[in-house]
């Protein structure tokens, strides 16, 4: 889900009180509570709602799970950027603004204004800048990125990207990267509007691909923000269609062949994507076969919310009311901003399908 973003003033002792308020939210057995616990307490990521909260929590464990939620990898890091603030931490500024080292700064601009003789004479000048990282806090990703990165343009710094960006690419790539690198800016080009919409996505895929980016390290990004046309793309690059990728697409023929062999995690993940796409039928089978639909999301699939939410947002009139058929939850609240499937439906102006989730939550109170 996306981290809290932290206000420009943070106190830390608020950020005490969230913590001790995790904790009670723990003893209490809320729901809410145990799946951000899996999302950003590493020791609980496969863990049940159960096994969390059988579990002991300590304060220690619920000050860690807050700051991985506010971007940070450890309340130590969270504590000293509250109390002394760097210039990477301002969260305000466009990334290539919060670098602190110049010389990665220098690549970075020279990067986004298309110059590549400028480039490839910085990089040969400085020969550890290709594999360098830098460090970002506070943000849901791109958090430790190397220079190739930034060639995806997202998260979103201008909005677009230079004419030469697959030359520019070509540079950083002729002066070295290693391969979580390459994974990495092959996920960030698969899941990015700009690179679409520059018409340059798929010729960098397939620049990454051929200088040995994996394409099963991307495939998830594209599914979740619906970049069919990158993720048509990594299917012709050797990735398998298994269930959530046949849920994405909508491929309802092959759902019951995948569905048997398919474990309970690629299960989770296909009824959330075919609840966001409005795929019906394979909403369906995956109900029939006692898929939960009030179970939120798993990570990195919108898990602040529910496949009632997701399918609310987008307005699929006739699978909202397959789930609430089937019993899901009409008045469970995301995560984020504690909307209901209706508080979404009104959101994104689906005034009709607005109507009847709440209709259907007045029918539940007075029942």
């Amino acid at each position: 889900m996306p981290v809290r973003r932290l206000p420009s003033n943070p106190s830390l002792d608020h950020l005490k009180y969230q913590a001790k308020d995790l904790r009670r939210g723990h003893a209490a057995h809320d729901l809410q509570v145990a799946q951000r616990i899996r999302e950003f307490h590493p020791h609980f990521k496969v863990a049940s709602d159960a096994e969390i909260f059988s579990a002991k929590f300590s304060l220690v464990d619920a000050q860690l799970a807050i700051a991985r939620e506010h971007g940070f990898p450890s309340w130590t890091r969270l504590k000293a950027h509250v109390e002394k603030p760097t210039l990477s931490g301002q969260l305000n500024l466009p990334h290539h603004e919060r670098i602190e080292d110049a010389l990665f700064r220098r690549a970075v601009n020279l990067l986004d204004a298309g110059d590549t003789a400028g480039l490839r004479a910085h990089l040969k000048q400085h020969q550890n800048l290709a594999r360098q990282r830098v460090v970002f806090e506070g943000a849901n990703y791109f958090r430790n990125p190397t220079l190739l990165e930034f060639v995806a343009e997202n998260p979103i710094r201008h909005g677009t990207l230079p004419g030469n960006i697959i030359a520019i690419t070509k540079v950083i790539l002729d002066a070295g990267a290693e391969q979580t690198a390459l994974n990495e800016t092959l996920g960030l080009v698969c899941s990015g509007r700009v690179p679409r919409e520059c018409r340059v996505q798929l010729p960098l895929i397939d620049l990454l691909y051929d200088h040995g980016a994996d394409p099963n390290s991307a495939i998830q990004t594209a599914l979740v923000h619906g970049e069919f046309e990158a993720v048509n793309a990594l299917i012709r690059r050797g990735v398998r269609i298994d269930l959530p990728v046949a849920a994405a697409l909508g491929r309802t023929a092959d759902v019951p062949r995948l569905l048997p062999g398919a474990d309970h995690e690629d299960r989770h993940c296909a009824l959330a994507l075919a609840s966001q796409f409005g795929h019906i039928e394979i909403v369906q089978a995956l109900l029939d076969e006692g898929e939960d639909p009030d179970r939120y999301n798993p990570a990195g699939f919108h898990s602040h919310s529910t496949p009632m939410h997701q399918a609310a947002l987008a307005g699929h009139d006739q699978l909202v009311r397959l789930l609430v058929e089937r019993g899901a939850r009409v008045d469970l609240k995301d995560i984020l901003w504690q909307g209901t499937p209706a508080d979404w439906a009104e959101h994104a102006g689906n005034t009709e399908l607005e109507a009847y989730l709440r209709a259907q939550q007045n029918a539940k109170a007075l029942a």
